[in-house]
């Protein structure tokens, strides 16, 4: 890659910000690079995937350099829906957002990479699309506070529980990435 950044610039500009907190490590299998990395649950709700988004917004994780390790598209069950919003049960407006949750169809995901859950939510914006920069995912597709296209895991020990809740360990995948074992990304 040449051009006007040139290779010293590419690892600085996919790395992001980083935001101190707790790690969840994971070593990879097939003896590469032992750089830290988190995991974070994704989901595409139900008004991306019927506005057709989900290829930009997979297309946004990868291009960010993360690596996309778990992926299924599901009717999402009101007992997961139940758990996985629990701590808004008492809000008046929880029953329009599990009828929300279930109208349609929910690609759910499992993205790995260096603070991949900080960066994750810096890349889908503030929840409330009028308040969504542009550039986020947000603040480029979504319409309306109700109706805001995606969820990302807001911390680490939140993505840990979202992702045991929405995935089985045997449906997450521990491939090589030949791009980081390289030597490209820093260690």
């Amino acid at each position: 890659m040449g051009g006007l950044l040139g290779r010293a610039a590419l690892p600085g500009l996919l790395s992001g910000p980083r935001v101190p907190g707790p790690r969840l490590l994971v070593r990879p299998s097939s003896g590469g690079s032992s750089w830290t990395r988190e995991r974070t649950l994704v989901a595409v709700k139900p008004d991306g995937v019927q506005r057709r988004l989900v290829g930009d917004v997979i297309q946004r994780f990868e291009r960010r350099g993360f690596k996309l390790v778990g992926m299924k598209m599901l009717q999402a069950p009101e007992r997961v829906l139940a758990e996985h919003y629990h701590d808004l049960q008492r809000k008046p407006f929880y029953p329009a957002l599990i009828s929300y949750m279930t109208s349609g169809p929910v690609v759910a995901m499992v993205w790995e990479g260096p603070n991949v859950v900080g960066s994750s939510r810096a890349m889908i914006g503030h929840t409330d699309s009028a308040e969504a920069a542009p550039g986020t995912i947000r603040g480029d597709f979504s319409i309306h506070i109700s109706r805001n296209i995606i969820h990302a895991s807001d911390s680490v020990e939140g993505a840990q529980r979202e992702i045991q809740l929405w995935f089985q360990s045997s449906e997450l995948v521990d491939w090589a990435d030949e791009v980081h074992q390289s030597g490209i990304y820093p260690p």
